[in-house]
């Protein structure tokens, strides 16, 4: 009998296949799960600079960034980007009090990369946290800028392409703005548009002069989507029909 009640505290440590993990086991579970949440984050085939994933991994809840390697996500083998994670489990059989842990695994963001990977345990880089700058913020579009400087053409006149140039120049527009113009059918179009990412919709402004009437017009998100071709000049001089 005594043998009997000396063994019963293992047996209650004991499920189906094995003995039960610690808790700190779990804990560090819970940190990778994480961990594997960042990663999840991250995941994507868009190009982005070591800065971008650095940012973006630094804005998710319950991440520190300790160091990231490697120049864009497209180079190479991509960026590896260490993060720290903290985690904590409760086993009321072995334990006083919860037990949290902090840990740090390595995330893999690169085309090669594979949903839901699981991040590789690392020790913990010395220093404090990686702290990233805001991203800049893209120049404005100046709207009404462009209104006011364009020329109005009574109906029956006729457009003149160098007006329309000069009146872009004296705009004196951010270097970041790309200008396109270009007539057809007695009109000129106009494009003003700043570098998008190829994924998200593009800042753009259209305007286009024509006997009888001045437009400027943003055009649509869904028409600013990469491959709608909402911003270019054949939109600025034919405009696309918006979405129903």
């Amino acid at each position: 009998m005594r043998r009997l009640l000396l063994l019963a505290p293992l047996l209650l440590l004991t499920v189906g296949c094995g003995v039960v993990r610690s808790s700190e086991d779990e804990a560090t579970d819970a940190a990778r799960d994480v961990a594997r949440t960042a990663g999840e984050r991250l995941y994507g085939q868009r190009p982005r600079t070591a800065e971008e994933v650095g940012r973006s991994a630094s804005g998710i809840d319950g991440v520190e960034v300790m160091r990231v390697t490697g120049t864009s996500t497209h180079d190479g083998d991509g960026i590896d980007v260490v993060v720290r994670t903290s985690g904590s489990a409760y086993n009321r059989w072995r334990d006083l009090d919860e037990v949290t842990v902090l840990r740090c695994f390595e995330v893999r963001v690169s085309p090669e990369s594979q949903w839901r990977e699981d991040p590789r345990d690392v020790d913990c880089p010395d220093g404090l946290p990686l702290t990233f700058a805001p991203p800049p913020e893209p120049p404005r579009l100046p709207y009404e800028e462009l209104r006011a400087k364009l020329p109005r053409v009574p109906e029956g006149g006729r457009v003149d392409e160098a007006e329309v140039r000069r009146g872009l120049a004296a705009l004196d527009l951010d270097p970041a703005i790309r200008t396109e113009v270009a007539a057809a059918d007695g009109r000129v179009g106009v494009l003003l548009s700043v570098k998008g990412n190829r994924f998200d919709p593009q800042d753009c402004l259209l305007a286009r002069v024509g006997p009888g009437a001045t437009e400027v017009w943003v055009p649509s998100r869904v028409q600013r989507m990469p491959g709608e071709g909402g911003c270019t000049l054949d939109n600025a001089l034919n405009p696309i029909a918006p979405p129903h």
